[in-house]
């Protein structure tokens, strides 16, 4: 409503003051004679380069002492019209959220609009509205100041466990309202920067949020919250964020990598420790072929091991972990099959290391996990259908 109003009003100040200071040029022959200028009590300033007066004598010089004369003239005229527009922006701004934003889109649009005018007229506005925009730049950038502080001081629900923010939505509602007041807005410099604050703001918030709460997991919150925002613009295709649509995704991606690392051992706790040992001993130096001479790693402790990880208990410990993980993630975002998908590669991925290892300093023992890669495979496509 604001924005309509706004270039309701600027649509019909611009005719209105063209007119006039057209009536004044030509009513008071304004240019054609320095003593007309001097009788209707106007100074003229006549601190032009001595070397342009030959030339510019009878020319420019009175070129500029018209547009002078006019513009004095019409700020008399006009003289309540800059109090006006300032008392109404600061109504605007009272009357409705984020006023402030569509004040300053209609007043950017028809001052640009009135510089790249072909008119000869609208010097007069022109100046008048800049100092106008001026004043909305700085509420806008008021509005957005206070909007980061909210964004970045907010707190976590009392009971979160997990899901998506207040804060990214807030952070979604303005971004939705500015594209939609911006549509057809040809100079949004202003907004551009705006919006790159908020995202830095609130990018800054989920991390803070994330790792205040002790009782949801880090990881899920983080990776839920960016995957929501980059989705979010995605659907938007906002030019001045692709940066951080870009940093959204790769920090949905690190948090999920770290989120899969933290449940993952869980199924597989005692082999994960029992090979995690064997891979410090050959970082320190230890021979393969001599790690099964260490007490700690011997054969017989890799098949006690062994016999506590039989394939219908890794089976069970992967129900388990699928309905923890179902219960945590948020439905809305979708993100359960993905995470179950980099699960199942993860752990495939560490099964083959562990044969790897068994391989290599374990070789002609005859020792070898209670589960195959087909077998993991297996696990993993029914769990979901089960559960």
């Amino acid at each position: 409503v604001s924005q309509q109003v706004w270039e309701q009003v600027l649509r019909e100040l611009q005719p209105l003051c063209t007119s006039e200071q057209q009536f004044l040029q030509e009513f008071f022959r304004l240019g054609h004679d320095s003593v007309e200028l001097q009788a209707l009590g106007v100074k003229v300033n006549t601190n032009v380069p001595s070397q342009l007066i030959p030339d510019l004598s009878h020319g420019l010089v009175w070129v500029f002492r018209q547009e002078e004369a006019s513009t004095q003239l019409l700020s008399e005229i006009f003289s309540c019209l800059e109090p006006e527009l300032r008392a109404f922006l600061d109504v605007c701004n009272k009357v409705q959220p984020w006023g402030c934003l569509q004040v300053l889109v209609a007043l950017s649009d028809s001052v640009f609009g009135i510089r790249g005018s072909s008119s000869a007229a609208p010097s007069f506005l022109h100046s008048l509205l800049g100092n106008v925009l001026l004043l909305a730049k700085s509420n806008f950038n008021k509005c957005i100041g206070t909007l980061c502080k909210e964004l970045e001081e907010a707190k976590a629900p009392g009971r979160m466990r997990g899901g998506i923010l207040p804060c990214v939505s807030r952070f979604q509602e303005f971004v939705a309202f500015s594209e939609e007041v911006s549509r057809t807005c040809q100079h949004r410099a202003e907004l551009d920067k705006a919006q790159l604050r908020l995202a830095s703001s609130i990018f800054s918030s989920i991390s803070s949020l994330a790792s205040a709460n002790l009782r949801v997991n880090t990881d899920m919150v983080m990776m839920e919250n960016f995957h929501h925002i980059h989705n979010f613009l995605c659907r938007r295709n906002i030019p001045c964020l692709e940066s951080k649509k870009r940093e959204a995704k790769q920090r949905c991606r690190e948090h999920m990598e770290k989120y899969v690392t933290t449940y993952l051992g869980q199924p597989l706790e005692r082999l994960k420790h029992f090979f995690e040992g064997v891979k410090a001993r050959l970082a320190q130096g230890v021979k393969e072929e001599e790690v099964s001479f260490q007490l700690a790693y011997s054969k017989q402790e890799l098949h006690k091991v062994i016999e506590k990880h039989p394939g219908r208990e890794v089976q069970r410990a992967l129900e388990t972990l699928y309905r923890k993980i179902h219960k945590y993630l948020s439905p809305e975002e979708n993100l359960l099959p993905v995470v179950w998908k980099a699960m199942e590669q993860e752990f495939i991925r560490q099964y083959q290391e562990f044969e790897e290892l068994i391989q290599r300093c374990y070789a002609g023992a005859g020792i070898a996990l209670d589960f195959t890669t087909e077998d993991l495979l297996s696990y993993f496509s029914s769990i979901p259908t089960s559960n």
